[in-house]
């Protein structure tokens, strides 16, 4: 989310995710998962809530939550989330050894995050 430019798999799928980004308020109360989520929601590769690359996803979302010293079921507002990624992921530069495998890796390496201070 932190490099979304409204690219995606599909047309629905970057429009629910620009429409999430506005949604989501910094108070906004979030419940962190491993595996399919809100996010995946209109994504091609869902299929009935279950992803059709289980294992890759959840290792994303292992890393990102072990790194922001986070568990799954936890909730929290999303600004304090994004604050959390911010610092413990992104600024010290450990997104590509999480995600770097990705297809979409290119554009996230290429735009600064949008939950970069002073952005």
């Amino acid at each position: 989310m932190a490099y979304f430019v409204g690219y995606g798999y599909s047309d629905g799928f970057s429009a629910h995710m620009a429409r999430l980004l506005e949604e989501l308020a910094p108070d906004s109360p979030v419940r962190l998962t491993v595996g399919t989520d809100a996010v995946c929601g209109p994504c091609p590769n869902n299929a009935g809530g279950l992803c059709d690359k289980p294992e890759l996803v959840a290792g994303y979302d292992r890393r990102v939550l072990e790194l922001c010293g986070l568990e799954e079921g936890d909730v929290l507002p999303f600004g304090v989330f994004t604050s959390r990624v911010q610092e413990n992921i992104l600024t010290p530069g450990l997104r590509s050894g999480i995600c770097g495998n990705c297809q979409w890796n290119g554009i996230c390496a290429s735009h600064p995050s949008r939950w970069r201070k002073n952005a």
